[in-house]
């Protein structure tokens, strides 16, 4: 699933600060929670948050 970048903003630990992403997924972890894996549009790092898509 991919959203706009603009939309949403996970923080990037690489550049110390909420940034835009791209390349949106939103994934099932192991024990069923749900969470969002992005890249960073500033630095290109992998990103992860634990919760769903907004």
């Amino acid at each position: 699933m991919t959203t706009p970048s603009d939309t949403v903003e996970i923080y990037c630990v690489k550049c110390k600060a909420k940034t835009g992403s791209k390349d949106i997924e939103a994934v099932t972890m192991k024990n069923g929670r749900a969470a969002t894996r992005a890249v960073c549009v500033e630095c290109g790092t992998r990103k992860f948050r634990i919760g769903g898509l907004p």
